[in-house]
């Protein structure tokens, strides 16, 4: 395997431990969320003012962030 594909591995591994965090933190205070609910958590007040839940939303957005401009790098 190439560096360059053992890395992009390993961001999907991160991004999916993460989405997977993030969605059983938003389960645990509102138990019928969706993988969609928390990808627009201002439709839930809850969420919305969690100062945790927003704070591993944004760890999430960060490797997503990081995976996107490593790809656009790799196409350069």
């Amino acid at each position: 395997m190439r560096d360059e594909d053992h890395f992009l591995k390993m961001l999907d591994e991160m991004v999916i431990h993460q989405q997977n965090k993030l969605l059983k933190l938003a389960r645990d205070r509102i138990p019928h969320l969706t993988p969609e609910d928390i990808r627009n958590p201002q439709d839930f007040p809850e969420l919305e003012r969690d100062p945790i839940f927003n704070y591993e939303d944004g760890m999430l957005n960060g490797y997503l962030s990081v995976r996107s401009s490593y790809q656009a790098w790799l196409k350069e």
